[in-house]
């Protein structure tokens, strides 16, 4: 594999190197002999592992770490252009290429390209897929936002002509990819510091559809609003996924085992297949893997190969993932911290048996709190007992205007047990003292509530 438009490029930067994805497409350059060096705001296992491949990195963003050796400087959505770093390879002249145009750049340079979008469930669609191109020893190059046990990590470099990755809509970074599969899973309100509202979130998904090339497929959830809309104009064929008996792949007569694996009849054009069976839970997966399903068929894997890969994808992590058992007492940790995913995770839970239902929540950005603030009220209103934590700020700045105490005030009134605790210590010890033996716990958001888990489990 070759990136033909990165020729020219030998010494590379990244700014914000610790990233999921940075680390990844670092990875892939330095496995194309480039020399790459970068830095992140914290030192983590990801920049250690770095370090292992001989990429250096620095802890902090400093001037003095962009000098006039390097020809091209890779930063994130997420870097600010008063960065340090930032403001210095514009001083240099330095080329400067944004996260999203490199991530096309090595798109492109596949034979075949998939990406997965939607507002919601695209690394846990990314990986069940990615399980069935393994398990179809397609051996694809795989980029996803988590770490993936089949994989070992969040990259894998493989030796073929698939490449697969999410593809997100902040800031429009998908506008520059180009891929043959196109698979959107949902299209909602979310991301409001960056779009104005729904309806420029809708154009911003429509120039990405169109982005397909002609020879590919785009595969779309039948849930979807405005599906002719959205896809006018455009060449490459399209197929549905969903419960519409009128999709071209659906499901009926799903189930639930009691460890709230999903399994369903798979219909193609209204006529029956096969029962498909999944190691995952929620209706939400049955969704994912009908989408699977229909770029593996796109790709000629047979039902065999699919079916044996969807039993192989076991969640990826922190995707309703199991922490561990303590005193009778389920610890589950979910990435959730949107309104439509808060939802899917507690209706996921209801096919689980166990008793009271606890989740700490732990909001995530100011901006998504108050633009969404009325649909995290009726996603959170009905769970037995809520403890909400500070919202994570993430890339944000304190507004002043929106804080998790406002949250709890809305929700008292319907009479559920809720509190708000701004210290996991305390939120540690007041779970010791009121959870009680077969109950289940969820540890719920996209920043550092995960960690709540593994501290109960150590005590």
């Amino acid at each position: 594999m070759r990136i033909t438009e990165l020729d020219k490029y030998k010494n590379i930067f990244f700014i914000g190197i610790g990233g999921i994805s940075m680390s990844g497409l670092s990875e892939v350059l330095n496995q194309n002999n480039k020399n790459i060096t970068g830095s992140d705001q914290n030192e983590s296992a990801i920049t250690k592992h770095l370090n292992t491949l001989g990429i250096k990195t620095y802890k902090g963003h400093d001037p003095s770490h962009i000098t006039k050796d390097y020809d091209l400087v890779v930063y994130t959505a997420a870097i600010k252009k008063d960065n340090v770093e930032y403001m210095k390879a514009l001083e240099l002249n330095i080329p400067i290429m944004d996260r999203g145009t490199l991530l096309g750049h090595i798109m492109d340079s596949y034979p075949i390209s998939i990406g997965v979008a939607g507002t919601h469930g695209k690394t846990t669609t990314t990986s069940m897929l990615s399980h069935i191109m393994l398990e179809g020893r397609l051996d694809p190059t795989i980029s996803v936002g988590a770490i993936l046990k089949g994989i070992g990590g969040n990259f894998k470099i493989g030796k073929s002509d698939y490449f697969i990755t999410e593809a997100c809509e902040y800031a429009n970074s998908y506008h520059k990819f180009f891929p043959n599969i196109n698979i959107v899973l949902n299209i909602e309100e979310d991301h409001m510091d960056f779009f104005k509202d729904i309806d420029e979130i809708k154009d911003s998904f429509n120039k990405y559809i169109h982005n397909t090339k002609d020879n590919g497929i785009i595969i779309l959830n039948d849930t979807i609003q405005e599906i002719p809309v959205i896809t006018k104009g455009i060449n490459a064929p399209i197929v549905t996924v969903g419960q519409k008996s009128s999709s071209t792949y659906s499901y009926q007569n799903e189930s639930f085992d009691e460890l709230g694996h999903g399994s369903f009849d798979l219909y193609f054009k209204g006529d029956y297949i096969s029962n498909i069976k999944l190691m995952v839970t929620g209706y939400h997966n049955l969704e994912n893997a009908l989408a699977c399903i229909a770029a593996a068929k796109f790709m000629g894997l047979s039902l065999d190969i699919i079916q044996k890969g969807l039993l192989a994808f076991k969640g990826a992590d922190r995707r309703f993932e199991y922490k561990g058992t303590i005193n009778g007492t389920t610890i589950i940790d979910d990435y959730a911290h949107h309104p439509t995913e808060i939802l899917k995770t507690i209706e996921a839970t209801t096919k689980i048996k166990h008793n009271e239902l606890w989740v700490v929540f732990q909001p995530h950005t100011y901006s998504r709190t108050k633009a969404l603030y009325n649909d995290f009220i009726d996603s959170l209103k009905d769970i037995d007992h809520l403890i909400i934590t500070d919202i994570y700020a993430a890339r944000e700045k304190d507004p002043g205007d929106i804080h998790s105490d406002m949250l709890v005030e809305s929700l008292s009134k319907f009479g559920k047990d809720i509190v708000y605790i701004d210290d996991f210590e305390k939120i540690v010890d007041y779970l010791k003292q009121n959870i009680l033996p077969n109950d289940m716990l969820i540890t719920m958001g996209a920043g550092s509530v995960t960690l709540i888990g593994n501290m109960i489990l150590k005590q």
